[in-house]
């Protein structure tokens, strides 16, 4: 097992940590690591330690100003694939939903697939890759 402090480690605010868990590990091919369901778990892809924080977390606590944090937001996680077309036909095929079409540009080709809490996951097929 790798060391935490050797990991890139990225917390996303979620609704439903059992769901989460499901989606990352069903779909990205993450790995499940801990599970406090339902406020916390730990998944694992990698050197990604992805930590989900559902609303009884610690993270999911009211700001002493009152802000509530929330999922969703544009920040994400990036994977690169070498299809982008075919990862979106493979997860469109299992229901999940995607904040954008496919956006080319010098670079390559990126789609934003949405966790079930609104959070997101770039797919990016570099350019050149296909």
């Amino acid at each position: 097992m790798t060391d935490p402090r050797e990991m890139v480690s990225v917390r996303y605010l979620v609704d439903d940590v059992q769901e989460s868990i499901d989606f990352y590990t069903t779909h990205l091919g993450f790995e499940l690591r801990t599970d406090a369901a339902p406020a916390f778990a730990e998944v694992v892809r990698g050197n990604l330690r992805l930590l989900l924080s559902g609303p009884k977390s610690s993270a999911g606590r009211p700001m002493a100003d009152g802000a509530v944090p929330e999922p969703g937001g544009w920040n994400r996680i990036h994977f690169v694939v070498d299809d982008v077309d075919a990862e979106i036909e493979r997860l469109r095929g299992a229901g999940l939903r995607f904040r954008n079409d496919v956006v080319t540009g010098p670079g390559g080709s990126q789609v934003l697939l949405q966790d079930p809490s609104g959070n997101l996951v770039e797919l990016f097929q570099p350019a050149g890759a296909r």
